[in-house]
């Protein structure tokens, strides 16, 4: 068996500048990880998350790149890769454009593949090999509750969802004799930005067992737990993380 690397792990979290990255990237942080804050465009907001990181006392860089642009990824993860292998990667980079798909237009349904799938493949694909050689690594790809159960009005988000699912599962059989885990995390309504808005309490009640929305934070601990080396024995997973959403 090959030991884990002593050095201290770098870990990329796209999407960063959100709350769902952002509360990630404080935690990986926090678990000793030296943390690589993407964002899109908003390299402010990303330099001000790694910041706090900082001044917490952790490891951060901020970086910038849209992950739908081959070319511009391909030249970040070189970047990236001069100060050595990215050992941990979390796809979290998302967007939603909800429509009922009658009315869904074609610019609607392409950005929201583009960012989770192709936006999945420009990133983790040119930092595999790298990672290989170390013998050791973490994908974890952030997916959604719509993934599994559906959505009206997100046939496009559920589709992306759906394909990064069945690529994690698919990577990971490539990866397993590698010391590289690759699994999927799916959360249902969290307090973020991004479901910030959408559900009322009454449809969170509803539709959630557990009465309320999840926390940035709690999906962020799921998050810590696959890429620490206590989960060296879980791979090719979609985990739900949904307050027992059927």
């Amino acid at each position: 068996m090959t030991a884990e690397p002593s050095k201290q792990k770098r870990a990329l979290v796209t999407g960063a500048s959100g709350d769902l990255g952002r509360a990630i990237a404080a935690r990986l942080a926090r678990d000793g990880l030296h943390v690589i804050v993407h964002a899109n465009s908003r390299l402010a907001v990303a330099e001000e998350v790694a910041a706090g990181i900082r001044a917490a006392g952790g490891r951060a860089e901020a970086v910038a790149f849209d992950v739908t642009d081959r070319e511009a990824s391909a030249a970040a993860c070189a970047c990236l890769l001069e100060s050595g292998p990215v050992q941990v990667i979390v796809n979290n980079a998302g967007t939603h454009a909800d429509a009922a798909f009658p009315a869904l237009q074609p610019a609607q349904w392409q950005g929201v593949i583009d960012v989770s799938v192709n936006g999945f493949f420009h990133v983790t694909q040119p930092l595999t090999m790298p990672m290989i050689r170390t013998r050791w690594g973490r994908i974890v790809n952030i997916s959604s509750v719509a993934s599994i159960t559906g959505n009206r009005g997100q046939v496009n988000y559920a589709a992306a969802k759906g394909a990064l699912n069945s690529a994690t599962k698919a990577l990971s059989l490539e990866l397993a004799s590698r010391g590289i885990t690759v699994n999927a995390v799916a959360p249902g309504i969290i307090d973020s930005g991004m479901a910030g808005g959408t559900f009322d309490q009454a449809t969170i009640e509803r539709m959630v067992p557990m009465k309320r929305a999840g926390r940035a934070e709690e999906v962020a601990a799921l998050v810590a737990f696959l890429v620490s080396g206590e989960a060296g024995y879980i791979t090719g997973q979609v985990m739900s993380i949904n307050g027992g959403m059927a």
